[in-house]
């Protein structure tokens, strides 16, 4: 079955690569947030974007779920020597990827076209999309004012009460046309186990895309990334809190009422099994954690197959 994750950091990479192990090669489609993206010492770096490709490619740390696995740092070493602030860390492979990017970009390659000749080149088996061609950066407001994402979730650690996400230059950000092509082709949509705020929240934000996922005739299927009360990896729970949402499975739920058909979610949640019922979701309830890659697989094959069983009279409402 042809399916189109939605994805963002590193827990909605880990579901993504359970897809594409469980799917035949280039089944999967996967469109990934740019809100994050941002410009340092004059390179376009794209964080998640090169999180789900470095995952999917199977070159991903295993430690931090993030960068390459076994990457050196003399670049950003050398940087730190003379007196660069090195709070952003880049491995000397990480590295070539970002030069590559914004040299492609300078000479007037969109950023779904830089993106497909990456991920072919690592051998990722599917599709990689940017959830826009367009530049659109994440502001968190804070009481010490607004930071760019990376400041706040990176440099300061994501320590900063957020009292609101605003989302510069969405407004001109268009769906890209591989991705509606991808989504007419599709028999089902995943959201992945990701940020709902800073995450799925930017993707879902691009002008039309939110139309165009309740429009498609597949159905779609959420990954709580909230277990037991609390964010598995990231800031979510502390986000959600501090935006007015419950942190809850049945608040992610909420948040993605009218687009979702199906939730799925860990059975330490079981109690919000008939709240999100109520939005007019079915419910798998399973172990939502992936431990290593073979829960990444199990939970993408649950994931499939619950899908597979969602139909006429689960329309999202």
């Amino acid at each position: 079955m042809k399916t189109l994750a939605l994805a963002g950091g590193v827990g909605g990479a880990k579901l993504a690569a359970g897809l594409q192990a469980a799917l035949p090669d280039g089944d999967l489609a996967t469109v990934v947030n740019t809100a994050d993206d941002f410009t340092l010492w004059g390179l376009h770096i794209s964080p998640d974007l090169d999180t789900v490709m470095y995952t999917l490619a199977g070159l991903a740390n295993p430690q931090t779920g993030w960068g390459i696995a076994e990457d050196s740092s003399a670049a950003l070493s050398m940087l730190g020597r003379y007196g660069e602030d090195t709070w952003f860390k880049l491995g000397d492979k990480d590295l070539a990827t970002h030069v590559l990017r914004t040299g492609r970009l300078r000479a007037g390659a969109t950023l779904t076209e830089v993106t497909a000749g990456l991920a072919a080149a690592l051998g990722v088996r599917g599709a990689v999309f940017p959830m826009c061609d367009e530049r659109v950066s994440t502001i968190v407001h804070t009481p010490e004012g607004p930071l760019e994402f990376q400041d706040y979730f990176v440099r300061r650690r994501q320590k900063d009460e957020v009292r609101g996400v605003e989302l510069r230059g969405i407004e001109s950000a268009r769906v890209p046309r591989s991705v509606s092509e991808a989504l007419d082709g599709t028999g089902l949509v995943v959201f992945c186990p990701s940020n709902p705020v800073v995450s799925i929240g930017p993707i879902l934000a691009v002008p039309g895309m939110a139309e165009a996922l309740k429009a498609a005739s597949a159905p779609k299927v959420a990954v709580s990334p909230i277990v037991g009360g609390r964010a598995l990896k990231g800031p979510a729970d502390r986000m959600m809190a501090s935006l007015g949402s419950e942190v809850s499975a049945a608040g992610v739920a909420r948040m993605y009422k009218g687009l979702v058909n199906g939730m799925v979610i860990d059975r330490r949640d079981e109690a919000d099994q008939e709240e999100i019922e109520d939005f007019g979701m079915r419910v798998l309830l399973t172990d939502a954690v992936m431990r290593d890659e073979p829960d990444r697989e199990r939970l993408a094959r649950e994931v499939l197959e619950f899908g597979g069983t969602l139909g006429v009279g689960t329309e999202a409402r």
